[in-house]
């Protein structure tokens, strides 16, 4: 991890594995709206709709249903797009950095090679320890480990 994606135990929450699915493949996985909507929420919610203007600046939002039907958009920007290495967004902003309410997390999504598979580190930033603490009461690293089975699932057999 370089300077940039230290990790903040007190702000911070973090998801590493080596997955046996090429970065390629996970990167693909993030960055084609078809593919993120296959497995981008722990089932059984799912992901509805799904927009990536893959540069920064751009769009990310997705919207996910719970099993009752309910919305949950998350809208946001990307920050940094590093093709196959590093992807980075936020929901404090909106496309073009314009400034959102309510924003919540800074998502870095890292990918380095490890064999025939990929590094995955997943860090979720936020503003306080409090935040970080309701975050991870949410459920992060059940829902962020199912989700990253759900990828490794979808994109080991397409």
């Amino acid at each position: 991890m370089n300077a940039e994606h230290r990790f903040d135990p007190e702000r911070d929450l973090i998801l590493e594995r080596v997955v046996d699915v090429p970065r390629a493949r996970v990167w693909a996985a993030w960055t084609r709206p078809e593919l993120l909507r296959q497995w981008f929420a722990p089932k059984p919610w799912t992901t509805g709709e799904c927009e990536i203007d893959l540069r920064p600046g751009g769009r990310f939002r997705a919207v996910m249903w719970s099993p009752e039907g309910d919305e949950h958009p998350s809208d946001g920007c990307l920050l940094e797009v590093v093709e196959n290495e590093r992807l980075v967004f936020t929901d404090t902003l909106g496309a073009d950095y314009r400034p959102l309410d309510g924003g919540f997390f800074t998502g870095a999504i890292l990918l380095a090679p490890s064999g025939r598979g990929t590094r995955y580190t997943a860090i979720a930033r936020h503003k306080d320890a409090e935040t970080r603490k309701q975050h991870e009461e949410m459920g992060f690293h059940e829902g962020w480990s199912q989700c990253l089975d759900q990828l490794v699932e979808l994109m080991g057999r397409t």
